[in-house]
């Protein structure tokens, strides 16, 4: 009997309106783990080669992980899965909120979706019993709005995941929205799901998940949140900056412990970094051309974590989370309210296009979250528009009008909103920045800053080269969830999987920028470990406070009841990356495509700033973690002799 995990999806065929189920072999969880280990088994399997993104052969998925539902705690992450219309290759997005235990309270592991209804549809499913139901009355309307009328419609315990007019528009930007606004944001995948007419997946379950040894989870658990509770005094936001000044200008750095982030996590959220980012060079400003010279953000009122930790109104934790670095926050003008903004939404809808207008941020962020659609890949979109428009590529005429300068918060507004309706300069923008270049063309591909078609979170390669390898190696590329030096730093690996590199409490700068073998251990343990997490549903920002303080692999063992240890789970982690990386090379991927803008590594380098000067050698770096794998270290190629230790047939 299936322990930890449920043992069967559910597949809906949208053109036929035919529902089954599927029940999935243990060995296959034991080979792939649930959540995006098991989706990539099921979509490599089932998406043809070649398949159109927006078309009825790609198979669009929402996992759950083994650990969700479980009593383990930071295991409410649910992810959405696909081939990506965005980057052509394997797609997948990562949220929070609530809607994760009720995929598995429903009986199942995933809801795998494949071709396309004829008009929109939701998929209701409750006490064991599935239909596709009318969604006409919600097709146009904001995920919020709609969110709200399905509650009520079903009985008001229903758990829903749906799109706004972003992903209804087929935005290759457009993401998946729980939870009035929480939003698996990125590789384009609500426009996978406009595409199909699906409108929402709803779900009212009521099923029991097994557990192998509950009461050692339970010990597990309560260990593991003391950590978690404790939390001594902390200064105002301001002084935050000044400690981002003193790491840039010092020139040794300290390996970095997951519990001091933890304690801004627990206070601010992820907008405690936005000063300090700035400051010592993290965040990207002005489309990438500088950092933290132009825009002055020490001083502004859009990069203070008080500012918006001062108009929450209420804290938000997602499902099974005892941290809650989430909020509600308290706004003016059309939206009374909306989630606090992450520290990536601030960055890329504030520094990076200049724009230091905490309100139009606020307003932004509600905007962007009702209409589905990514705040890092929207801003960054903006910004590359500005500069274009600085540079004379686009002009007034192109802009409708529009005053497209560096921090003019009223046009950067009225360009999203354009963007969102696809509407003029907005149809243009609404894929993303590099689709947008290759339409407008003279010369503006070199200020699209993207890896592989998607643009680059708010972390700079510049300063942290961990975040280059992987905007450009992962199967999809440009995100920030995976790994980075930093990253390796607060997972603390070492103190539980045996072989992996162990770090210096204090170090030279200059040593990040040593590409080595060391550092590709790093960078693959990173992507190895994240596929555990993401196959166990935790949330990334749990794992930070350290392997030793949270028993990932114990709380595994503990649900399942196999006996595995961390170095096997690492190796699941493994075969899970390779997996994904077939998948790219059967959809026509070319891995080394991938590496991202030469901007974005300092090819030239920056003349000021904290990145000043820096270069990152991301061809050596991207070939020495292949090379980790026993891919072929020229193209990224799984070899024969890795796939077959995989058991991995092309």
């Amino acid at each position: 009997m299936a322990e930890g995990y449920m043992g069967r999806i559910l597949l809906v065929d949208l053109s036929t309106g035919e529902i089954s189920e599927e029940i999935i072999p243990d060995g296959i969880y034991e080979n792939y783990l649930s959540g995006t280990g098991l989706a990539a088994y099921i979509l490599y399997n089932m998406i043809p080669a070649g398949a159109n993104p927006l078309g009825p052969e790609n198979v669009l998925g929402f996992v759950s992980g083994i650990l969700t539902g479980t009593g383990s705690l930071f295991a409410g992450r649910w992810m959405v899965v696909g081939k990506s219309p965005l980057t052509g290759g394997w797609g997948d997005a990562n949220c929070g909120g609530n809607f994760s235990p009720a995929i598995k309270r429903c009986g199942y592991d995933g809801i795998f979706f494949k071709g396309s209804s004829e008009k929109p549809v939701y998929l209701y499913v409750k006490n064991g019993k599935a239909g596709l139901c009318d969604a006409s009355h919600l097709w146009g309307k904001d995920a919020v709005e709609s969110e709200e009328m399905l509650i009520r419609e079903t009985g008001g315990k229903s758990r829903v995941a749906l799109i706004g007019p972003a992903g209804e528009n087929l935005s290759l930007i457009s993401g998946i929205v729980n939870d009035g606004g929480r939003i698996a944001a990125r590789s384009g995948l609500g426009a996978v799901m406009g595409s199909k007419k699906l409108k929402a997946v709803v779900l009212d379950g009521a099923k029991r998940i097994p557990v192998h040894d509950r009461d050692k989870i339970k010990k597990l658990s309560k260990k593991c949140n003391k950590w978690v509770q404790f939390q001594p005094p902390l200064p105002a936001g301001p002084v935050m900056g000044h400690v981002g000044t003193l790491m840039r200008v010092l020139p040794t750095q300290m390996a970095m412990n997951g519990m001091l982030y933890k304690f801004l996590l627990r206070k601010w959220g992820t907008g405690s970094m936005n000063q300090m980012s700035i400051e010592m060079g993290d965040s990207p400003i002005r489309n990438w051309l500088c950092s933290n010279v132009d825009f002055d953000l020490g001083k502004s009122i859009s990069a203070n974590p008080d500012v918006f930790a001062d108009c929450e109104s209420v804290k938000y934790h997602c499902y099974s989370c005892p941290l809650g670095c989430g909020g509600i926050c308290t706004t003016k003008g059309k939206f009374t309210e909306t989630h606090k903004p992450e520290y990536e939404s601030v960055i890329a809808l504030g520094g990076l296009c200049m724009n230091d207008d905490a309100d139009s941020i606020l307003y932004l962020n509600e905007l962007l979250n009702r209409a589905g659609m990514d705040t890092i890949s929207a801003g960054a979109t903006v910004a590359f528009a500005i500069e274009c428009y600085e540079r004379g590529i686009l002009t007034k005429e192109d802009t409708d009008g529009l005053e497209l300068i560096w921090g003019n918060s009223y046009a950067i507004v009225e360009l999203i909103r354009k963007m969102i309706k696809r509407e003029g300069i907005g149809d243009l923008l609404a894929d993303g920045s590099k689709v947008a270049a290759e339409k407008i063309g003279r010369g503006s591909n070199r200020y699209a800053i993207h890896a592989g078609g998607q643009e680059l979170a708010m972390h700079d390669g510049r300063n942290d080269p961990g975040y280059a390898l992987h905007y450009s190696v992962e199967p999809a590329p440009g995100r920030h969830t995976i790994g980075s030096q930093m990253y390796y730093e607060m997972f603390q690996l070492w103190k539980v999987v045996k072989g992996l590199p162990r770090m210096w409490p204090l170090y030279f700068k200059s040593r990040k920028y040593v590409a080595n073998e060391k550092k590709a251990a790093m960078g693959a343990a990173c992507s190895k470990f994240m596929n555990v997490v993401n196959g166990a549903g935790l949330c990334l920002f749990g794992t930070f406070i350290g392997a030793k303080r949270i028993p990932t692999f114990d709380w595994l063992n503990a649900a399942t009841g196999w006996s595995k240890t961390p170095e096997e789970y690492m190796r699941i982690g493994e075969r899970v990356q390779t997996l994904k990386q077939v998948f790219n090379i059967k959809q026509g991927i070319n891995p080394v495509d991938y590496k991202l803008s030469s901007r974005a590594v300092g090819k030239p380098p920056l003349k000021e700033g904290a990145n000043e000067s820096r270069t990152v050698n991301i061809e050596k770096m991207m070939s020495d973690y292949w090379t980790q794998f026993g891919w072929d270290r020229k193209t990224g190629n799984p070899t024969p002799e890795a796939l077959k230790e995989f058991g991995i047939e092309v």
